[in-house]
Parts: C-alpha cells; sequence; structure tokens
C-alpha cells in the first residue's frame, strides 16, 4: 500500500515558512510522502497568518474550493494550523464543517497525532494550546533548500505594539540557548548548507529570557567560528533593541553579510506613540546612520503602514521624509487593515479607504525611485553571488541564472562556460538596474562548485557532476500569500524552495 501523500501551502512570514518545514518533517517521519506536483494530495495542511485582514477571506475561500475537491476524494483530510487557527479556534470548523483538524501555534507537533484521531473517531479535532509545548526547533524538519535554511533562536514577543495580533497568538519570548543554537548551525553546514537566517519575533531581544542583554550581538560572533558557513543573516529586529554592539558584531563578523531589515512603520513621532513602537524617527535615523558608518555598502529594507488609525496629511508627509533620508533598498508598504483583538481596531479617526490607498501609492513611487536610483549606483561593480534556485521568473526566457548578492540584493545573471547549480557561487558584473532587481548580462566568471551545490545536485538523484538543468528552471511554490512590494507586485511565494530571501517574503512583525 502506497503512503498517504501531503501538501502544506504556507502563508505569512518567515516563521510561518519555517514551521512549514517542521509540519513537513512531522509528516514525513509520520510515514507520509510529499505529493507529487499536480496530484492531489491525501492531506491538505494550511499554515495560516493573521496578520491582515484579507488572510482571513483567503482562508475561508481556499477552504471552500476545496469541499468538492475532498467530497470527490474519500478519505482526503483538511488540517489548519497557525496563527489564524489560534485566533479563530472553533470558528474555523464552524465556518468549515469539512475541515478536519485545527492546531494552533504553540502544538505544530500534534499534527500527525491529531490526523489519525480524526480519521478513527471520524470527527473534527481541534486542539489549540496557550503555551509552548515544545520548542520547533527540536521537531523533525524538511527543508525546502538544500544550502540555505533558516534557524529559530527565539518565539514569541514581548511588545505590545497597537496594530499586532502576533503577541497574543505566538505569545511571551522563549530563547533558545546558544548552544542548542550553533549545534543546529553546525548540524545544517555539515548537511552542505552554506547561509542561515537567524529568526525570531524581535530577533535582536534574544537574550531578554536568560537576562542577558549581549546575546544576540555574541551570537553573531559565534556564528563567525563556524567553518563552512559562509552567510548569516536575521529577521527581524525591533529599533528599540538595536544597540550599537550588534552594529559592532555585524561589521567584524566576515560572514554576517551586510544586510538589515529594519521595520520603520511610521515615520511620524506622534504615530509611532500610537502604535506603541518605544522609539521615535530620530533614534530611527540614527540607527540606519550608525549602521552606515560601520558597513557603508549595506543594504536596508523596512516595513511601512500607510493609514494607521488618526494618521494625517502631515503624519503622511513625516513618513515620506524618514524614507527620503533612509535611502531604502526596498520596502514593504502595507495598507493598513484593522485585526479584531488589537487597540487599533477600536481607535477612532479610522482614515478612509480612498485615502489610505492614495497615499500607498505616493510612498509607493518615492520607495520605488529611491530603490531604483541606490540600484543605479551598482551598475558596473563586480558581486559575487550564491546561485539561488527558483527565483527569476522569466529566467527561462532569458536564458539567465539568479543569484544573491551578499547584500541580499537578486541578481539575474548569464552563466559562463559552466552551469553553477544552485548553492554554488560565481561573480558577475553589473549592467543594469531596475527598482527591484539587477542584471548582468557579461558572462559570470570564478565558478566555485561549493558543498552546498554538491547537496542540491544530491537532493536531484544526482551524483553532482550536471548542472542545474537549464537556466531558469523554476521549483515548486508552496503557495500564494505574501503581500506586495512596494511597488505593488507580487512577492515570491514564501513556500518558494530558495535562499530565506528577506526582500521577497513578508517580514515578521516588531
Amino acid at each position: 500500500m502506497s503512503a498517504r501523500t501531503y501538501e502544506v501551502r504556507t502563508y505569512g512570514c518567515q516563521m510561518n515558512v519555517h514551521d512549514s518545514e517542521r509540519l513537513s518533517g512531522l509528516l514525513e517521519d509520520a510515514g507520509y510522502a510529499r505529493a507529487p506536483e499536480g496530484q492531489q494530495a491525501d492531506v491538505v495542511v494550511f499554515n495560516t497568518c493573521a496578520v491582515r485582514e484579507n488572510a482571513d477571506n483567503r482562508l475561508y475561500g481556499n477552504l471552500g474550493h476545496l469541499k468538492p475537491v475532498k467530497d470527490a476524494h474519500p478519505g482526503m483530510q483538511i488540517a489548519v494550523g497557525g496563527c489564524m487557527a489560534q485566533k479563530d479556534r472553533g470558528e474555523v470548523v464552524r465556518r468549515a464543517p469539512w475541515v478536519d483538524v485545527v492546531f494552533g501555534t504553540h502544538n505544530i507537533g500534534s499534527l500527525p497525532v491529531l490526523l489519525e484521531r480524526a480519521r478513527v473517531q471520524s470527527e473534527a479535532q481541534v486542539e489549540i494550546l496557550e503555551s509552548l509545548e515544545v520548542f520547533p526547533s527540536t521537531l523533525p524538519t524538511r527543508r525546502e533548500s538544500a544550502y540555505a535554511a533558516w534557524v529559530s533562536i527565539s518565539v514569541g514577543c514581548n511588545n505590545t505594539c497597537t496594530f499586532c495580533i502576533v503577541p497574543s497568538l505566538r505569545g511571551k519570548e522563549k530563547d533558545r540557548r546558544p548552544g542548542d543554537i550553533l549545534a543546529e548551525i553546525e548540524a545544517l553546514v555539515a548537511e552542505g548548507v552554506s547561509e542561515v537566517t537567524l529568526l525570531g519575533q524581535n530577533v535582536n531581544a534574544y537574550g531578554v529570557e536568560f537576562g542577558d542583554r549581549g546575546a544576540f550581538a555574541a551570537l553573531l560572533r559565534s556564528c563567525g567560528s563556524i567553518d563552512g558557513l559562509e552567510r548569516v543573516r536575521f529577521t527581524s529586529p525591533h529599533p528599540a533593541d538595536f544597540t550599537d554592539d550588534v552594529i559592532a558584531a555585524m561589521a567584524e563578523t566576515p560572514n554576517v553579510m551586510p544586510q538589515l531589515h529594519m521595520p520603520l512603520q511610521s515615520g511620524s513621532d506622534r504615530l509611532l506613540r500610537a502604535m506603541r513602537r518605544s522609539y521615535r524617527s530620530e533614534r530611527f535615523l540614527g540607527i540606519i546612520e550608525r549602521v552606515r558608518a560601520a558597513m557603508p555598502e549595506a543594504a536596508i529594507t523596512t516595513d511601512i503602514i500607510v493609514g494607521f488609525p488618526g494618521e494625517t496629511d502631515e503624519d503622511h508627509r513625516a513618513t515620506l521624509d524618514v524614507v527620503r533620508a533612509a535611502r531604502f533598498a526596498s520596502a514593504f508598504t502595507f495598507q493598513y487593515s484593522p485585526r479584531p483583538g488589537t487597540p487599533a481596531a477600536t481607535m477612532p479617526d479610522q482614515v478612509p479607504p480612498e485615502v489610505v490607498r492614495e497615499r500607498y501609492a505616493e510612498l509607493a513611487t518615492l520607495v520605488d525611485a529611491i530603490a531604483w536610483e541606490e540600484n543605479q549606483r551598482l551598475v558596473g561593480r563586480r558581486v559575487e553571488l550564491l546561485v539561488a534556485e527558483g527565483e527569476g521568473r522569466k529566467d527561462g526566457e532569458t536564458l539567465r541564472l539568479s543569484g544573491r548578492a551578499p547584500d541580499n540584493r537578486l541578481v539575474h545573471f548569464v552563466p559562463g562556460g559552466e552551469l553553477p547549480r544552485p548553492g554554488d557561487v560565481v561573480t558577475a558584473a553589473i549592467t543594469y538596474a531596475a527598482p527591484h532587481h539587477l542584471v548582468s548580462d557579461e558572462p559570470a566568471t570564478d565558478l566555485r562548485r561549493t558543498r552546498s551545490g554538491d547537496a542540491w545536485a544530491a537532493r536531484q538523484g544526482d551524483a553532482g557532476e550536471s548542472g542545474q538543468g537549464g537556466a531558469g528552471e523554476s521549483s515548486r511554490s508552496a503557495d500564494a500569500g505574501a503581500p506586495t512590494s512596494a511597488s505593488g507586485a507580487a512577492t515570491p511565494g514564501p513556500g518558494t524552495p530558495a535562499a530565506p530571501v528577506l526582500l521577497g517574503l513578508p517580514t515578521l512583525r516588531p
């Protein structure tokens, strides 16, 4: 008898993407097999997000589309987990009674047992825990990438931002011990991983649970001593907790990349107070200035909310002023949407939707213009690229491949004589700049075939001698739940089997 198959559909931030890798690992550990492309899975798992208002509509719309599919496939099961499951609980089964399992953010390890219990008892199983049952990193994992990996250093958040529902769904911050984190990274490197992204809802507050304010900077420096670890990134920090020792650690640790995602949310000090963001625009810009003084070529990205309750034209202009001063390489811009259970949802002076749309368009235009100018500065430079998988949507048409520069900018490049594999490293000369990517139309040079490329090839059932299989060969995406970039264009789905991509995923919410 063949194994039951599964599919995980992921919505939301990098933490959800990493949780989905755990869910896949759990299911495979329990004997399930990943459903082949184009084949209906026996088990469909939705790992949900609750940050934006349309997340509800997207989930229940997709569940509605699956009902006739399930009716036509006896034995098929549907499970809903993640932040929306934690928030809605029994409401999911009430609105979609054909769902078999509902589980929360604190008990993803229960999924295989809940599926079996639902099958045996022929009734929906709803299990929502109020606190973390087991740290996710102790669970089996099916990583989407052979050469890049997420590593959780903490879960939960101790902040009380008035627009954010995450702390009530993920709980208070819980930190892993440094030795456990470093042991996981060392094991990943031994498997061929060359890039890791450290994850936390408020990643630079790491250490608060065990009383060490310098723990995050020390962790970054410790990553620098791991042989074979070539690139270290992290997301998402909070400006209020961002300290100079972290800047020093970034600048002085060669494998910590010159890239920083620093959520602004608003450039108006009045709105930052209303948001309960414990910093002001002057402090934010001061951090940016010190980062650039230590790392002049650092690419800095951000999150901005447009239309927060009470936002005036003056507040909006203050945000535009900070954007001009900060000169972000990219920005995730969000139109504010009220989330039930957050203080902001009941605040007076909700901004009319047409005003929000107008301000959003103005901000997006400015962000794109600055990003384009910043990218144009790089034309003529040679950059080292970690070859990526599945990131160039038009690579097949252009006969290019794609890779990530140290600052995480996406570069589409022409391969040289020998075809590199995802995880290999090449050098490319930038010949063209667009707002959201760079292009190199000169053949890449200095190909370095790496253990990460070997690991990728091994996943293809290859002995490691062949190349990528053709320029532009794309890979499967598990979801289409990402928000838009500053330009309004859809960003890559967060399930895409590629390197952790800060600029192409919705970020965490500190």
